[in-house]
């Protein structure tokens, strides 16, 4: 609990379930438009709804989408949360953030943060705005390119599966088709060989960098479990689906094919030295 704010966590997907989690003091509800890192589509209809129906704020991450894709007071949402360091800027060389809204909810976030800190510096600003006039066309590329490269993994034989919203096989596919006008550059895999796979496709792979951010015109890998849910124990982790081995891609605006061949040189090689480790390991056994 910090600044005397306490939660409670919902499953996004389970409207039924989030009326046993109200209190009294109960004063918004937030969810994610796609849920890091497995890329879960929530049920976002429903959650205006019911915070109109319990007279709560509704509340948005809508980093993942950006407006680009998603416009959430379209919806009904009364508050647009994003971590503008990544879409909005595009350039991974500012830290920033954004809230957008009903203009007499955000002038109590402004007045919050004239107390509080955290204001952006006049150069940083400067260059969120440079980032955004290009926002449509760097998202528009980050679609169709991330659409290209999931097709791609999910038909790869090593690979065990791909967690995209585009795909017709993501559980939420058509939640996703009707709410939004783009799948995004986000999207998250796992290798049939699991963590040691994962860490050697990371290696081979020539043109993403290792990095744990996301949102702008590079391509970035990371694992979960070892930056953004290190803080979690294994078995949370596990509970939440996210294993081990979960690779996190946020697709740049590189050339798809680039990226595509890149990624096949990487998953060869990863095939080859998992290969070769496990016959060095036999060859020791028997001697």
């Amino acid at each position: 609990e910090k600044f005397g704010i306490s939660y409670d966590f919902i499953d996004a997907n389970d409207p039924e379930s989030w009326k046993r989690k109200l209190k009294p003091t109960t004063r918004a509800i937030y969810v994610e438009t796609i849920s890091n890192p497995l890329m879960q589509v929530p049920d976002l209809e429903s959650v205006v709804s019911f915070a109109k129906s319990h007279g709560l704020v509704s509340m948005i991450d809508n980093t993942f989408a950006s407006p680009v894709n998603f416009r959430p007071s379209e919806l009904g949402f009364d508050l647009s949360l994003h971590s503008a360091t990544k879409y909005l800027n595009g350039h991974s060389d500012i830290v920033a953030g954004a809230v957008i809204g009903k203009s007499s909810l955000v002038e109590k976030v402004t007045h919050k943060l004239n107390h509080l800190g955290g204001s952006l510096d006049p150069h940083a600003a400067f260059l969120l705005h440079r980032g955004i006039k290009t926002l449509a066309l760097r998202v528009k590329h980050h679609n169709e390119s991330a659409l290209q490269i999931a097709r791609f993994l999910e038909k790869h034989p090593a690979v065990a599966k791909v967690n995209y919203p585009g795909l017709e096989s993501h559980p939420n596919h058509e939640r996703a088709q009707r709410l939004f006008d783009g799948f995004g550059g986000m999207m998250s895999f796992e290798l049939h060989d699991g963590v040691e796979g994962a860490e050697s496709f990371m290696r081979a792979a020539l043109l993403p960098a290792v990095a744990p951010s996301l949102g702008g015109v590079e391509t970035l890998v990371t694992r979960p479990a070892t930056t953004s849910h290190s803080g979690l124990s294994g078995e949370d982790r596990r509970r939440l689906g996210i294993s081990d081995g979960l690779i996190r891609l946020s697709v740049g605006i590189e050339a798809t094919q680039d990226l595509m061949e890149d990624f096949r040189q990487a998953l060869e090689t990863r095939s080859n030295r998992t290969s070769s480790h496990r016959s060095r390991e036999r060859v020791q056994v028997q001697e």
